[in-house]
């Protein structure tokens, strides 16, 4: 009754605030500006003399300037299309560009030089390229993503990781984490890039080696149109087996200082603030943003959030732009992240698969990252980008055990120390260089310098009176040293190659590797494309398994892990795209990934690493070869309507077989080898107030996943060892059942002319079906039985955002 009571409240409450919220709307004569810049897509340089015009207004329209800048005034709010067009580039058509009352657009426009001079230049059949790779040398198996985006679909949480789960060749297997399973490959295979560099896993509650959390700590507010790449990557991407997040800050606006306000479940409350630097407003600008966590107020409603525990986060973001001199432009950007939760054994529901009742454990998570970029021209058509960082990273994770059997709350001690520190400084840079309308090239390198300090024991099934077992215990300092070279050479308008050469030196063991990329692309015509790409990738082992240590029964530490080499992948990608009836895209694309040097066991077995990744922990195996094999086969298709005529559609499917084969040279199902995964999406924007400048929003997503293999649990040598132990002899032989969640989002989007300012709400029904889809199975120490783990269930996710 009392969580029904708290419920009811609650919708009352949002019920309310939804009634305030139209009452204050005033939607007469609402305008915005739109601006920003026109530059040379390969150089970098501005566009003087470029037409910008709103499409279907023959009276919002402009040119840039000397500088390539442009500002278009009074463009009425809603969803507007912009077209750009310039002598000698290619048309640009960008859709469904959201314009509201309580914030400027900034959109800035890269071009692409044609080969040939084209004799008239006009948006007349172009087709919109929107989610085309900022990246000029990426080539299939890419997607731009942009704020709008992240926060449209449903179930998104305001999480980048979130939303490309709905891109082809994209598993999120796990609703209580955002790890993310790219065509069969282990989460650990994803790069994170910010600024051009790499950097830490930018997401609350992350651990050492993993790529995912329970939470995103990027500010999706704060983000510019970034990139995503699933395979065959350009060979400035290095250490990265599956996938790569490009992400880049957005800057503040340098004309108008403007604030933004937001209360979400899951991202928490926030306030970020932008503007000019100073008053010359010479280009130098300001964004800064702070949240802090909410999701106690869902625990304290009875909502389920993965666990009965309560977490608290806090996260940081900034990115200061100076103005452009002789001495080139700069740019001063970071980001960070707090994090803690504590599991009380007497406070814990017995069903919480991430703490047990007769257990009291502590987990903190956090991370910096403090950064610089320098851009300066170098000539007419060159410029050299430098980017310099610095990060932290900290987690701890402590577990005190009550004896057992287990009586009552008295008499804990210390069961598992987990400390684990890395602090690295990361230098990059590289100089672009645009020859001709037909060829370009880029070469740099990036060098990061790790200190890593970690101290692990465990005593995991012993009792008081037992010495721990040293996990981890190490601490120094090493590089990775990385350096590529890329060139695109357009034969004509239609046919264009790309190559490169990626190189990693990995000073910990003094491992290496050389890869070659290469790909083409062919433009049927204006709507049909065709292409292919090849690329050989490598990438480090994670840092706890390197470090791991064992006492062997004769007394020495084997410790050999340190002395694995890289893992290493060769892509292969063959793709048809199809841009038709000016705002709809089919895509197929066909890709094999042959995988080989995965870590596996001396001894004949079926364990590989290529199984681990999409957890807090890495497997305790010592003595580990490379020996391993994998190989990643599948067929995507996207069908996507962009947003016009105000509703959109997105179809994803993919089917994939992800292997493996360990020591023993059989060949079994990896863990991430799901089969099969089917994303529908859907929107549809109503325009409602007196002059229809404000929207009711309506957002669905159905998700269907093949069942996950498992390794079934030893229940016998569990009980034996009171923790829980997995049958080696049948790895991967169980196959859990699908999954199917249902997601639907209702928005409301208000525009006031009063104070110039917008508001955005919206309730999403997250799992709105409560499915009880099947996470893992497992063993319950305190019950000595095993049990069945769900995903979460229904839950309600509401956001609330003001700009002014």
């Amino acid at each position: 009754m009392k969580k029904m009571d708290r419920m009811k409240k609650l919708w009352m409450g949002i019920i309310a605030l939804l009634t305030i919220c139209s009452l204050g709307a005033n939607a007469q004569n609402l305008t915005q500006t739109v601006k920003g810049v026109v530059i040379d897509k390969t150089s970098e340089k501005p566009l003087a003399g470029a037409s910008i015009s709103v499409v279907g207004n023959s009276n919002l329209g402009t040119t840039t300037n000397a500088d390539g800048k442009y500002t278009l005034s009074g463009v009425p709010v809603g969803r507007q299309k912009v077209a750009i067009v310039f002598y000698g580039y290619k048309p640009v058509v960008i859709p469904e560009v959201l314009v509201t009352a309580g914030k400027e657009v900034v959109l800035d426009i890269p071009m692409e030089q044609s080969v040939t001079n084209l004799q008239e230049v006009t948006v007349k059949g172009a087709r919109a390229r929107k989610g085309a790779a900022t990246n000029e040398f990426a080539v299939g198996s890419n997607r731009s993503f942009n704020v709008d985006e992240v926060t449209r679909f449903a179930g998104g949480r305001n999480d980048p990781s979130k939303l490309v789960s709905n891109f082809a060749g994209v598993v999120a297997g796990n609703d209580s984490r955002n790890d993310i399973v790219v065509r069969g490959n282990s989460p650990t295979g994803v790069l994170w890039r910010i600024e051009g560099l790499p950097s830490p896993n930018p997401n609350h509650y992350s651990t050492p080696g993993t790529s995912g959390g329970p939470v995103s700590a990027l500010n999706t507010n704060a983000l510019k149109t970034s990139d995503f790449l699933t395979g065959a990557f350009p060979s400035e991407f290095g250490n990265a087996t599956a996938a790569v997040f490009d992400i880049n800050f957005r800057t503040g606006n340098t004309d108008k200082h403007e604030r933004t306000a937001q209360i979400n479940l899951f991202s928490g409350a926030e306030l970020m603030l932008e503007g000019p630097l100073g008053k010359k407003k010479n280009g130098a600008s300001y964004l800064v943003g702070y949240r802090y966590s909410f999701a106690q107020i869902g625990t304290s409603i009875g909502l389920n959030i993965g666990t009965s525990a309560t977490p608290k986060y806090q996260d940081w973001v900034y990115n200061i732009q100076l103005p452009k001199g002789k001495a080139g432009k700069f740019n001063f950007y970071g980001m960070g992240g707090l994090s803690s939760i504590n599991f009380i054994g007497k406070d814990i529901d017995s069903t919480d698969f991430y703490a047990r009742k007769d257990q009291d454990s502590k987990a903190e998570s956090n991370f910096s990252l403090f950064g610089v970029k320098h851009t300066i021209d170098i000539g007419k058509k060159s410029y050299l980008r430098t980017s310099v960082s610095y990060s932290t990273f900290k987690n701890n994770f402590y577990v005190d055990q009550y004896p057992l059997p287990f009586v009552d709350y008295k008499n804990s001690y210390l069961l598992t120390s987990s400390e684990n520190n890395q602090n690295t400084v990361r230098v990059g840079s590289y100089f672009n260089s645009k020859t001709s309308a037909r060829f370009s090239w880029r070469m740099g390198f990036t060098a990061e310098g790790m200190n890593i300090k970690t101290y692990v024991i465990d005593r995991e099934g012993k009792t008081a009176a037992d010495n721990f077992d040293v996990i981890r215990s190490y601490n120094s300092d090493f590089l990775l040293l990385q350096n590529f070279i890329q060139a695109k050479y357009k034969a004509t308008d239609k046919l264009t190659f790309n190559a490169g050469l990626h190189g990693t030196d990995f000073t910990f063991n003094n491992t290496y590797a050389v890869e070659p990329r290469a790909s083409v692309s062919y433009q049927i015509n204006n709507a049909d494309q065709v292409y292919a790409s090849f690329g050989m990738h490598s990438q480090l082992q994670p840092f706890p398994v390197y470090l791991y240590e064992e006492k062997l029964t004769n007394g020495t530490i084997d410790n050999n892990n340190r002395n694995l080499d890289l893992t290493k992948a060769v892509h292969y990608v063959v793709g048809y795209e199809k841009r038709f009836a000016t705002d709809w895209r089919l895509k197929l694309e066909g890709y094999y990934q042959d995988i080989y040097n995965a870590p596996v066991e001396t001894k004949l077995s079926g364990f590989s690493i290529l199984n681990s990744g999409a957890d807090f922990t890495f497997p305790n195996k010592a003595g580990l070869v490379n020996n391993g094999k994998g190989s990643n086969t599948g067929v995507e298709i996207t069908l996507e309507k962009f947003l016009s005529k105000g509703y959109y559609l997105l179809l994803t499917t993919s089917i994939f077989d992800s292997k493996y084969k360990g020591s023993d040279g059989v060949e079994r199902n990896t863990s991430f080898n799901y089969k099969n995964v089917l994303n529908v999406l859907g929107g549809k924007e109503w325009k409602i107030g007196k002059d229809k400048k404000n929207a009711f929003t309506l957002d669905v997503k159905l998700t269907t996943i093949g069942g996950k293999y498992a390794t079934p649990v030893d229940l016998t040598a569990s009980q034996a060892q009171n923790k829980e132990v997995l049958n080696e002899q049948s790895y991967n032989s169980e196959r859990l059942a699908s999954y199917f969640r249902l997601d639907t989002k209702f928005g409301l989007r208000l525009n006031s002319s009063v104070h110039k300012r917008s508001q955005t709400i919206y309730l999403d029904f997250q799992n709105l079906t409560n499915q009880k889809n099947v996470f893992l199975q497992s063993y319950n120490a305190q019950k000595g039985t095993i049990g069945t783990i769900y995903q979460i269930g229904f839950f309600p996710d509401l956001l609330y955002r003001i700009t002014f």
